[in-house]
């Protein structure tokens, strides 16, 4: 039998209503999102039952609470009885992920994710920015076509064969997408955000976050975390902490880490948190990795049966 890994998905993956079932449910999820609620001095809990979406889809409002929704669903798994091999989280979901391990607790975590998106939001005030998916093209055409552009753009996520996202100023995210579209793409589709995640223009944002990972009371990680920048497992807390200052500014590179997921011997996987945006970038990487979602209660008590059926 394989070993098991949980993945904590990122911004994006938000939606009205995530979360409510657990809040109503389970008094640890509830802790948690009436901490949140104290520490954000927002109706945080509000804005993830019952919207609106817009204010949702705001970088510091998205990244809090995708990451509470997400360590709520981790508890209740725990509850269960289930314990990952490894762990990994898709950007912002790196954070999560790191709770999964237990290297960092999570009033610090909320604090890091609440600046973070705090600081990424401002980077994107100060100097705004555009990404954009583009599906059906090849890595390194799309990296060339980056490369070739006058302006600041880079292959920010490397998320799945043939899906690749851009990031950089807004005059060379439009240049790179039309010449995606000339190079073959079988779609360009621009991200509804208005900051260069992944990108140099976070660099700004970079420097105070390494600052407060700096400070951050981390420490080992009990679980392997497949990181977005190395790809690779790690455990030692100098280079979590290397790791999590540079995916500011570095791509995420999902495929590679799910890649060294299989080759670790990962045969399923939980999504842990909002929406089911890693399932479908995985059906494109691995098919034959099975990964059940946990963002309901229901979803939570499914992937708890699945995952402890023999065989």
């Amino acid at each position: 039998m394989g070993y098991l890994a949980f993945l904590f998905p990122g911004q994006a993956s938000q939606y009205v209503g995530m979360g409510k079932d657990l809040y109503d449910h389970s008094p640890l999820a509830r802790k948690l999102f009436d901490m949140a609620d104290q520490e954000m001095g927002t109706g945080l809990s509000q804005l993830c039952f019952g919207g609106p979406e817009e204010a949702l889809r705001q970088t510091a409002i998205t990244q809090p609470a995708v990451f509470v929704h997400s360590v709520a669903a981790l508890l209740l798994l725990r509850e269960r009885g289930l314990r990952p091999d490894y762990v990994a989280g898709h950007s912002l979901g790196e954070y999560s992920a790191l709770v999964a391990a237990e290297a960092l607790d999570f009033e610090s975590g909320l604090r890091l994710v609440k600046r973070r998106g705090d600081l990424m939001q401002e980077a994107g005030d100060r100097q705004p920015g555009a990404m954009a998916a583009i599906m059906g093209l090849d890595d390194d055409t799309v990296v060339d076509l980056c490369a070739r552009c006058s302006g600041t753009v880079v292959a920010a996520n490397f998320n799945a064969p043939g899906q690749l996202v851009i990031s950089g100023e807004v005059p060379a995210v439009e240049e790179v997408s039309a010449a995606a579209g000339e190079a073959g793409a079988k779609k360009v589709v621009p991200l509804p955000v208005s900051a260069a995640f992944h990108s140099p223009l976070m660099e700004p944002a970079a420097i105070e976050l390494q600052e407060l990972l700096a400070q951050a009371p981390l420490s080992k990680a009990k679980i392997p975390v497949v990181t977005n920048v190395g790809a690779s497992p790690v455990q030692e807390v100098d280079e979590l902490r290397a790791q999590l200052s540079a995916q500011m500014t570095s791509p995420v590179r999902w495929t590679e880490s799910m890649g060294c997921m299989t080759k670790l011997g990962v045969d399923s996987a939980i999504e842990v948190g909002p929406g089911s945006v890693l399932k479908g970038l995985h059906r494109r990487i691995d098919r034959t990795l099975q990964i059940a979602n946990a963002a309901t209660l229901e979803g939570i008590e499914q992937a708890a049966e699945t995952v402890a059926e023999p065989g």
